[in-house]
């Protein structure tokens, strides 16, 4: 059986603020119902073919498109790491332990200042981890820091266990 403290657990798991798709959804209405208007209703150069495959490359680079940027960045937050992952086809993740610590800023832009969003950037290091447009951002600013310290307490207790009874860790395996 496992020591509590040593599972991890999940605390958050977020993508960046939706805003950015509301102007892609209002295109989408609007061009459905451009469509369903002018269908059968083209002038006489013009054919349905060439409207509806106008309304799909349209619809393709204007609504798919920054809908599957969105959705393609997943922030997850457990009692362990840090992980941003990228990609729906092709993933891409990284990580950041909060036992080794790191810098947090928290970035806002005025626009990011009204709607209540702001981009985290955290670094050790040379390695840089950019949460972006991410809700309450001085929250996740505040469970981050407390999960560095409270993984810094307990390895530093792990390391004067192990440093008091060496054969503390080999008895575990």
């Amino acid at each position: 059986m496992s020591d509590p403290a040593e599972q991890e657990l999940r605390i958050a798991t977020f993508r960046r603020s939706a805003i950015g798709l509301v102007l892609p959804a209002i295109l989408l209405i609007a061009v459905a119902g451009a469509t369903g208007y002018l269908l059968t209703n083209l002038p006489a150069p013009f054919t349905d073919t060439m409207l509806l495959i106008a309304a799909a490359v349209v619809i393709l680079g204007a609504v798919v498109v920054p809908w599957w940027l969105w959705a393609s960045r997943t922030y997850l937050v457990t009692t362990r790491r840090v992980i941003v992952t990228q990609g729906l086809v092709i993933r891409r993740r990284s990580e950041l332990l909060h036992t080794t610590g790191y810098a947090i800023e928290v970035v806002r832009s005025p626009a990011q200042r009204m709607l209540g969003l702001g981009t985290l950037r955290l670094s050790e290091g040379e390695s840089t981890l950019e949460l972006r447009s991410v809700h309450t951002p001085a929250l996740v600013r505040e469970t981050l820091s407390d999960q560095i310290e409270v993984c810094q307490i307990l390895a530093h207790r792990q390391a004067q266990q192990l440093a008091a009874d060496p054969y503390l860790d080999y008895d575990r395996r």
